[in-house]
Order: structure tokens, then C-alpha cells, then sequence
């Protein structure tokens, strides 16, 4: 099928499919209007990656250029100006702004809203959706981000930043030598960094606070799970440790406003912590 931009409903795109004149709403692919209305298109696997996290991925790839003709004609500066544009539809009432950033994710027929600039501050985040654990971690460029099912081999799994990680343990262990043996990092009965899940944390008042700030020499960036002592890169697959050669199941999200996730998503949550 071969799809052209026919309008806007709400600030979202709408598309309309040559071989039948059925109009699509872009934000969930479903056919609103036309011969095939209920249908829904299927969501192809994708990454909202800047070009350098890409580049360090992908070897031999390919991007779109741009045509000649139409240069003068791209936005060079998009997103900004879209941002002060008032919006048609608002939500007043909750704690977002209508063009807040959240990254949204949809899981066993549950939605939740994950304010960007939290993610960016608390990554990797452990929270559930649906009854189903999920991690959000964001790259170092503080731009790109992915979700995955936070399982290993079936079993739920905490992950914290590997640099993170090692200085908490040896805080605590010049603090207390002799940790009680009910302490288990494995199972997260004993949290150490506040991405936990529901977003609560149970580092301890004494513990130090960390910087939230990338450590320049703290490269590659890398994840750690206490239960096998693997590290995970930012594909969510283990380099080293029991589990390398694993890999997370990816979850697909939504990087979008947060009155268009409302819109199209009416029961949804917010993650705060």
C-alpha cells in the first residue's frame, strides 16, 4: 500500500492509502475512516537513536539523504518552533505540561507515561507495566533510549549503571564490613540505586548520593545485574558474565507529547517517584 499526509487530527498525522482511500491515524497505525476502518497496520521494531549512538552500531548502514530540490525547504530547527505552538486538546488536572516529553509504553493492555527528563536523571529505570517488568535506560548522549522486559532466563531482574553499582557496594562495605547475610542484592530486597520498581527507592539515609552526571572515563557504557554479575551494553545484551551471549526482549515505545499519548491512551499512568 502507498501512503501520502491528507491532514491533522488533533496534531497528529493522518494518512491516506492510495488503493482505497482509507484514512490511518499515525500514532497507533488504525484505520479511522474509509473502506478499511478497525483495521490497524503492524508496528515494525524501531530505535529513536541519534546519528552517533547509530554509528557505533551499525557498520556498512545506510540513511536518507536529502533531495537537492527540496533543501531550502527542511526545518532546521523543528522541533523548538513545534514546541510553542498551542495545542487543540489539553488535560488539565495533571501533573504534566501539555508538550511535556514522556516516553510511552503499552504492555497486556496497560499504558504508562514516563516523563523524559525523569528517565534522564534516574537511568536505568526498573518499573512494571501491565504485570510485566520493564527497564528504560538512556545512552550517555542523554538523546537515545530503548526498553526492554526486565527477565533474565524467566526470572525478573534488577540492573543498575556498572559504575554506579561498584561504588554503592564499596561505600556500604567500608560502612558496614560485616553486612547481615539476609542482605541479598540478587533478589532487590536490599535496593541500592533508586530505579527500582514502583519508583520507589530504598537506599539507605546515610548512603552517598551519586551524581547523576556521565562519568567521561566511565566508558563503555554498561549495565549490571546482581543476580548473575553480567554486564549488558545498551543493545540489552550480555557482554561478559553467565549470561553473555543473552540478549533482553525489546519492548517498543513511544517518544511523543504528552497530550497526544493522553489522547490516544485514556487510562494510562504516570511514572513519579
Amino acid at each position: 500500500m502507498h501512503f501520502y499526509l491528507a491532514g491533522i487530527n488533533n496534531q497528529n498525522f493522518l494518512m491516506r492509502d492510495k488503493e482505497t482511500g482509507t484514512w490511518w491515524q499515525q500514532i497507533n497505525g488504525k484505520a479511522v475512516y474509509g473502506p478499511l476502518k478497525g483495521a490497524s497496520l503492524d508496528l515494525v521494531p524501531y530505535d529513536e537513536l541519534t546519528f552517533g549512538e547509530w554509528k557505533s552500531e551499525v557498520s556498512g548502514g545506510q540513511v536518507l539523504a536529502e533531495v537537492p530540490k527540496y533543501a531550502k525547504k527542511y526545518e532546521s530547527n523543528w522541533e523548538p518552533e513545534v514546541a510553542k505552538l498551542p495545542v487543540v486538546i489539553s488535560f488539565p488536572g495533571t501533573e504534566l505540561k501539555s508538550r511535556d516529553i514522556v516516553v510511552g509504553v503499552q504492555l497486556n493492555g496497560a499504558s504508562r507515561a514516563y516523563p523524559w527528563d525523569t528517565l534522564v536523571k534516574q537511568s536505568p529505570v526498573i518499573d512494571q507495566v501491565g504485570g510485566t517488568p520493564v527497564l528504560i535506560a538512556v545512552a550517555p548522549d542523554k538523546k537515545s533510549f530503548r526498553v526492554f522486559v526486565s527477565r533474565i532466563d524467566g526470572k525478573n531482574a534488577e540492573f543498575f549503571l556498572k559504575g554506579e553499582t561498584e561504588q554503592v557496594v564499596e561505600a556500604a562495605k567500608s560502612q558496614n564490613p560485616d553486612p547481615p547475610k539476609s542482605t541479598n542484592f540478587g533478589t532487590g530486597s536490599a535496593a541500592i540505586h533508586p530505579a527500582v520498581a514502583g519508583g520507589t527507592s530504598s537506599r539507605p539515609a546515610d548512603a552517598p548520593q551519586l551524581s547523576t552526571k556521565p562519568d567521561p572515563a566511565a566508558k563503555p557504557w554498561l549495565l549490571l545485574d546482581p543476580a548473575t554479575g553480567s554486564e549488558w551494553n545498551f543493545q540489552g545484551c550480555a557482554v561478559s558474565g553467565p549470561a553473555q551471549g543473552k540478549c533482553l526482549e525489546r519492548v517498543s515505545a513511544l517518544k511523543d507529547y504528552w497530550f497526544d499519548w493522553r489522547n490516544y491512551h485514556r487510562d494510562t499512568t504516570i511514572y513519579k517517584r
